[in-house]
């Protein structure tokens, strides 16, 4: 599964992440320009400024210059090298910014042993203007997401979406996250009616009580273990083998 950006930061929902369903999918997306949205207009306030980011989505955030010809090393929340390796246009939110501002990327490569692009952008010149954009964030309009192949899909459209075993139609829970692995994980918060484990707690009489306890689980994002995506109904069927689910727990 390939992961695409979105408003967020690392870890949380909101940054480019896209991930297809079958093992060994990688597709190669070229990278169209969208777009910009329509800025939206400056309040002057005395209070820090507050980005407006609703059309935009986060590829990767400066960690550090790179040299001393103002390049830049970049973490990625992309899974679309493209973002980074080829040139044009991107956006940049600065870090006392409400709106991303363009920027010409013009060259980027990518450090496997760091997980880093290192990048040079127009008009950054020396590791003084570098260092000045440590912290800032390389954005794309959100419009402008790329075409996914068969069995591919972003992780954004697929938090939320709602799991059923495929044999009962039992209620499993709701995908909460997505993990990168080998096969990528489904993060799934177990409904309260699926959960069987029981923990005993006090309640304010003192007095011992049994109380479910909501939990989630890792579902490997195979087809063989999740056949049925169905985004429109908001729906995912899966057929577990024996002892997945319980394993998890």
């Amino acid at each position: 599964m390939k992961h695409e950006e979105a408003n967020k930061e690392i870890g949380g929902r909101g940054a480019e992440r896209q991930r297809g369903k079958r093992v060994g999918v990688n597709s190669k997306i070229q990278n169209v320009q969208s777009p910009v949205p329509n800025p939206q207009p400056v309040v002057p306030s005395t209070q820090s400024p507050v980005p407006n980011l609703d059309d935009w989505l986060e590829i990767g955030k400066i960690v550090s210059p790179q040299g001393l010809s103002g390049e830049l090393k970049v973490y990625p929340v992309s899974d679309f090298p493209e973002r980074f390796e080829v040139p044009g246009k991107r956006w940049l939110l600065r870090l006392d910014g409400t709106e991303p501002q363009p920027i010409e990327l013009l060259t980027g490569r990518y450090i496997s042993n760091k997980n880093l692009y290192v990048i040079k952008l127009a008009g950054v010149e020396t590791c003084d203007q570098a260092e000045a954009l440590r912290g800032c964030k390389l954005m794309v309009p959100a419009s402008d997401r790329p075409q996914l192949a068969e069995d591919e899909y972003h992780v954004l459209d697929l938090i939320g979406v709602e799991v059923f075993m495929q044999a009962s139609g039992e209620l499993v829970g709701t995908v909460v996250d997505i993990i990168p692995a080998g096969n990528d994980l489904l993060e799934v918060k177990l409904h309260e009616s699926f959960t069987t484990d029981k923990e005993q707690i006090t309640n304010d009489k003192g007095q011992m009580t049994n109380d479910k306890k909501q939990k989630t689980v890792l579902i490997p994002f195979v087809e063989a273990i999740a056949p049925i995506v169905d985004l429109k109904s908001n729906r995912i069927e899966i057929t577990p083998p024996p002892g997945l689910l319980e394993i998890n727990n």
